[in-house]
């Protein structure tokens, strides 16, 4: 299936409730208008019908050398097809494209999938740090979640120059 890569935009978020409830969808749009200031990079990985299955940003500002890799996600039927990778390559261009040169994420330490996929792609675990959030549960109470996120890092090649 052929794939196109591009800025996520408002009119999408209709199509990605499979990446989140409507708390996350809030957190994706207020992103958005950070995008606008050039403070953060929202991308989709999209379907030929145009439609996102993957997206994810980049901020720049937690780190004045790095750009941060947040708020990644894959449609769940598409998941281990490759998509991830697509995306995060992606972000690691738009940060290398901002004369950056270290990539830095974090996933939450109980998933050990993440773990395997982030090494592969040749991320290193530096350290732990406590961090949350807060979801809306069924019923619509929101409730803060809590947990520990593994803190992971890459340092990016600059990117070839065409000849």
């Amino acid at each position: 299936m052929p794939l196109a890569i591009r800025d996520l935009t408002r009119d999408d978020l209709a199509d990605c409730g499979w990446s989140g409830g409507p708390l996350h969808l809030a957190a994706v749009a207020g992103e958005l208008e950070r995008a606008e200031a050039r403070e953060v990079d929202y991308l989709a990985v999209c379907a030929p019908s145009g439609s996102p299955v993957a997206i994810g940003g980049v901020d720049f500002v937690p780190f004045a050398d790095a750009g941060y890799l947040w708020q990644l996600a894959v449609h769940p039927l598409l998941q281990r097809c490759g998509i991830g990778t697509l995306l995060v390559g992606a972000l690691e261009d738009r940060i290398r494209a901002r004369g950056r040169f270290r990539a830095e994420l974090r996933y939450e330490e109980h998933e050990a999938g993440n773990r395997a996929f982030y090494e592969r792609l040749g991320y290193t675990a530096y350290g732990t740090v406590a961090d949350g959030w807060d979801q809306q549960l069924p019923g619509g109470r929101i409730e803060r979640y809590e947990t520990t996120c593994v803190q992971m890092r890459r340092e990016l090649q600059p990117l070839a120059s065409a000849s």
